[in-house]
């Protein structure tokens, strides 16, 4: 706000900061990412390493509160895939607690969907699918489990942290211990901190080694006792995929209205001289405005060489538009979420006589951050025709006529009872301006769906009538892939027969390649190592004290592997002990691999919802003392539902 609105922005945090207060409901405000928030107030922060970059209230009796821990990276239309990693995560978390921290609140915990004409500006319908539980709802492993077990050794840590006394000693070069201490009950956690991002480290604490691996936190919870390592993951992994949905293949029939006749002027009930703005004239009903206006060239006007296009040039303040000439497709283009504004510049055909311009502007959302947005414009701004023999056609303020919204809107053909309002004929590939629709039955099973959309350009999807929300196949970003093709449809949506899918598409593509898939996370895998701490539900705090549980076998490294409910183990797709590489679903073996793994996890595992496995060398007749060992079990499992014939 300050940096935006300079005094007015520090008057208006302090309005709202006393309007706040003035309720009086008892429990204290908060004011995010504001580095001049009034006293009255706790500032907070949000960011990725709150521990590090922020450095809290200047009353320093106020509370260290973390709003935001970003996950993952918010997901905009025109974005790269991006990652975050368990380890870094809990790395920052971790961090913020030894430094102070008093709350510390992931954005985003869940992932989510932006149904409909819910999102903002260029803002993907799955906008947050890389957090802990992923858009579905499914926990992404490790980032889920590696962070509930970060919470759980924070919890065994409370009382140290809630009341004990802090101090940090430095260890050696970005390596420190931060201690919350309080001698007199023999209470004590301590942070052991390995700053480096490149070397692992081994750190003297108290008279005693420690190793602390690149960029990580060893947490030990009684100053004495490794119960947790923000760098050693004993959580299991898993693997997302999607399947074709057999049912869905039947009643595969397409249908297309095309009656989204390419409009003139004089059709155009808005009549401006200049063009209007997009987000004034639709009042966020609608994405869509018609922007039409007509001129007349003499014969002379016309290009004299055969190799000279006139060209159309559409500069829009955005988002996206796709622009037709006497009825003529011409062509698209778009902004991006950093720069909205655009100029569509395509060559075109033009006649002696009365020429047809035509615009089909597009909002990707309403804006959502940032100042003045008051001001923010969307659609067109200013056109002209270069290439003619009589130089530049200036059409900006020619006179424009307006449309808003589309035919297929307002017959609301999306749903069951607007559909028969129009006449449908078999689809056509690679048409724009076009509605499709076909009819399927709901995917057998419990698991979530999603639409393939890899075969479309841009547009919109409703399923029964609700808005699945906008898909923007065409803008590749930087890799040369659309951000997002697959939508999730709700089984909330959807009916066991004759589901209806509807789609309008703006520019060119082929529905009849649609796919219906369903989503799973039935491949889950290990990669943990022998030199692994114990698992963090080994221990337990009694009178003050760290103490292993009573049913724990052995504090040594073990590897858990657990299916989702309702699913069993059935398949050992891979297991190697020694140096294996790779992530799950890609795992090699490496030069120390042993072949007695696969047998002594299918013997651990197979037929089981839930198993626990050593990590040892002599568990699997690994060798020790190979050149290159790193200690490591993996394993890859396949979990599905046991079939009837199983069960009897």
């Amino acid at each position: 706000m300050e940096a935006a609105f300079k005094d007015e922005g520090t008057k208006y945090i302090n309005w709202a900061a006393k309007m706040a207060i003035s309720t009086n409901i008892g429990i204290p405000w908060i004011m995010c990412k504001q580095t001049k928030a009034p006293s009255d107030v706790i500032p907070t922060c949000n960011g990725r390493n709150c521990g590090d970059t922020w450095p809290g209230p200047t009353n320093k009796s106020m509370p260290l509160l973390w709003t935001e821990n970003w996950t993952a990276q918010y997901r905009v239309f025109g974005d790269p895939p991006s990652q975050r990693s368990a380890e870094d995560i809990a790395f920052a978390v971790a961090r913020f607690f030894s430094v102070g921290g008093t709350l510390a609140n992931y954005y985003m915990y869940h992932g989510g969907t932006n149904f409909g004409r819910t999102s903002a500006a260029f803002v993907m319908p799955k906008y947050y699918d890389e957090a802990p539980l992923d858009e579905f709802g499914l926990y992404k492993e490790p980032k889920w489990g590696h962070l509930r077990d970060l919470h759980q050794a924070l919890k065994l840590c409370k009382k140290a942290l809630l009341w004990g006394t802090p101090s940090t000693e430095k260890l050696g070069k970005q390596l420190e211990a931060r201690v919350f201490e309080m001698p007199e009950q023999k209470v004590c956690v301590a942070f052991l901190s390995n700053h480096n991002t490149k070397d692992d480290a081994t750190m003297t604490f108290r008279g005693r080694p420690y190793f602390v691996p690149r960029h990580s936190i060893s947490v030990l919870a009684d100053c004495e006792t490794v119960v947790f390592g923000t760098q050693h993951v004993n959580a299991q992994h898993n693997q997302r995929t999607f399947h074709f949905a057999d049912q869905t293949a039947q009643n595969n029939v397409w249908e297309m209205f095309d009656g989204e006749n390419v409009p003139k002027y004089k059709q155009a009930k808005i009549r401006l001289r200049k063009a209007g703005d997009l987000y004034n004239l639709t009042k966020d009903k609608t994405d869509y405005v018609w922007y039409t206006s007509s001129f007349k060239l003499e014969a002379d006007d016309m290009p004299i060489r055969s190799d000279i296009k006139t060209v159309l040039e559409v500069n829009s303040h955005g988002h996206a538009s796709v622009a037709f000439v006497n009825n003529k497709f011409v062509g698209c283009g778009h902004g991006t979420k950093m720069n909205k504004a655009f100029t569509l510049e395509k060559p075109m055909d033009l006649k002696k006589g009365v020429n047809h311009v035509a615009v089909l502007a597009s909002s990707m959302g309403m804006t959502d951050s940032g100042a003045y947005m008051e001001h923010r414009l969307a659609g067109v701004d200013r056109v002209q025709i270069t290439g003619l023999n009589a130089g530049t056609l200036d059409l900006t303020n020619n006179g424009w006529g307006h449309i808003v919204g589309l035919v297929g809107e307002r017959k609301q053909i999306y749903t069951d009872k607007g559909m028969g309002s129009v006449t449908w004929k078999p689809a056509m590939n690679d048409r724009p301006l076009t509605w499709y629709k076909r009819h399927f039955d709901m995917p057998s099973g419990e698991d979530p769906v999603v639409l393939d959309m890899s075969t479309m350009g841009k547009g919109m999807m409703f399923v029964n009538g609700q808005g699945i929300g906008r898909y923007w196949i065409s803008y590749k970003h930087a890799l040369g892939r659309p951000s997002q093709q697959l939508y999730h449809v709700p089984r909330s949506f959807l009916r066991q027969k004759d589901n209806m899918l509807v789609l309008f598409e703006e520019e060119f593509g082929r529905p009849d390649a649609i796919m219906i898939l369903t989503v799973k996370r039935d491949n889950i895998c290990t990669f943990i190592s022998e030199r692994n701490p114990a698992h963090i539900m080994s221990w337990e705090r009694k009178d003050s004290q760290i103490t292993a549980k009573a049913n724990a076998d052995d504090l040594r490294a073990r590897a858990a592997l657990a299916c989702p409910p309702k699913k069993l183990i059935q398949q050992v797709v891979f297991a190697s002990y020694g140096n294996p590489a790779g992530i799950c679903g890609n795992y090699t073996v490496g030069s120390c691999h042993t072949p007695r793994a696969k047998e002594v996890v299918e013997k651990a595992c197979l037929g089981k919802r839930v198993c626990t496995l050593p990590v040892a060398a002599d568990v699997y007749g690994g060798d020790a003392n190979c050149s290159g060992t790193t200690a490591t079990l993996a394993v890859q499992a396949k979990c599905s539902k046991r079939s009837p014939s199983a069960a009897q």
